[in-house]
């Protein structure tokens, strides 16, 4: 048998050389520490994250590291508008005109009655906005679903298809019409007012022909 000093001796060297390998190991970690970009990280935290790579990225960190290196802040169909306003914001340049048409926002939706549920449109869902289990019915949800498209390809039965989301008071464009006329009454004065965008007019009667700018 062996002693059992020996062995003593071969675990306190062991102990030894891990405690000298994680000191280097320890040291090395604050020495060769690399700072990230503040900037990359703040532009990462406005993204949507589903890693759809419709903005021709892998995933939404490269993309916000291509922008704080210079790209075009209008690739990420999920974020829309919004968050192109966001980023033009943060980075303190003027929001840039969006080539074309604003794409329509879009959900998927699984045709159910085609569903075979071989669970590859769940695979490929880079936010979990699909549920279901093997061979059985999948369906989205909505609410999560970001319109990325990436569950379309994978279908064997093409059971899914993008259609346009329903305006609800959550996604509803609330944004205030700046051409909008609004009749107003101030209980403190006596003639009426009418406001048309940010002008205000006096009339003393808001149906009135006559009315003079203020």
């Amino acid at each position: 048998m062996i002693d059992s000093q020996i062995i003593y001796y071969i675990i306190g060297i062991i102990a030894l050389i891990a405690l000298i390998f994680g000191a280097v190991l320890g040291y090395s970690s604050i020495k060769l520490k690399v700072e990230a970009d503040p900037i990359v990280e703040q532009i990462d935290a406005l993204l949507p994250q589903s890693q759809c790579g419709q903005c021709g990225y892998p995933g939404c960190k490269p993309y916000a590291e291509a922008i704080a290196n210079g790209d075009v802040i209008t690739k990420c169909v999920p974020g829309g508008p919004p968050l192109v306003v966001k980023i033009a914001d943060l980075m303190g340049v003027d929001v840039p005109e969006m080539e074309g048409e604003t794409p329509e926002t879009k959900v998927a939706l699984i045709h159910e009655d085609m569903c075979i549920g071989c669970t590859k449109c769940i695979q490929a869902c880079p936010v979990d906005a699909i549920i279901g289990t093997n061979k059985a019915m999948h369906t989205v949800i909505a609410d999560l679903c970001t319109g990325c498209e990436l569950c379309v390809a994978p279908c064997p039965t093409d059971c899914i298809e993008m259609i346009s989301e329903k305006k609800t008071t959550q996604n509803w464009n609330w944004k205030f019409d700046a051409n909008l006329v609004i009749p107003i009454l101030n209980t403190t004065e006596l003639e009426k007012r009418m406001v048309v965008g940010n002008k205000t007019f006096e009339t003393e009667n808001i149906g009135g022909t006559d009315v003079n700018a203020k």
